[in-house]
């Protein structure tokens, strides 16, 4: 069983920045690909970033391609987010996911595990 701990969401003004940092234990983190989802108020989750098990590929969402970057530290079992040029339309729940040796990163029904989220909320 895998656990995992997000952290680093905030308040911000557009144009800002955050870093998310998800930390995960309970599993070997290696062999997870490695999703970032968010949820809006009243709408779906959907799907921002996603990084292999194998770290060489990584994918995003058009809508913050860009802006966003994916790493990860298997040294320190986490993953990150980092967001830059922030816009309202960010705001959001973001969660972070595992799924064992995952092919998909885009596909949240692929994923094992979630955290429980955290909030970031960009105001204009």
């Amino acid at each position: 069983q895998v656990q995992l701990v997000e952290s680093g969401g905030g308040s911000v003004q557009a144009g800002g920045s955050l870093r998310l940092s998800c930390a995960a234990s309970g599993g070997t983190f290696s062999r997870y690909t490695m999703g970032w989802f968010r949820q809006a108020p009243e709408k779906a989750r959907e799907f921002v970033a996603g990084i292999l098990w194998t770290g060489v590929t990584i994918s995003y969402a058009d809508s913050v391609k860009g802006r966003f970057t994916i790493s990860r530290d298997n040294a320190k079992n986490t993953v990150y987010l980092q967001m830059n040029s922030l816009k309202p339309e960010d705001t959001g729940v973001y969660y972070c996911a595992a799924d064992h040796y995952g092919n998909r990163p885009h596909s949240q029904f692929e994923y094992d595990f979630w955290g429980q989220g955290t909030q970031v909320t960009v105001s204009s």
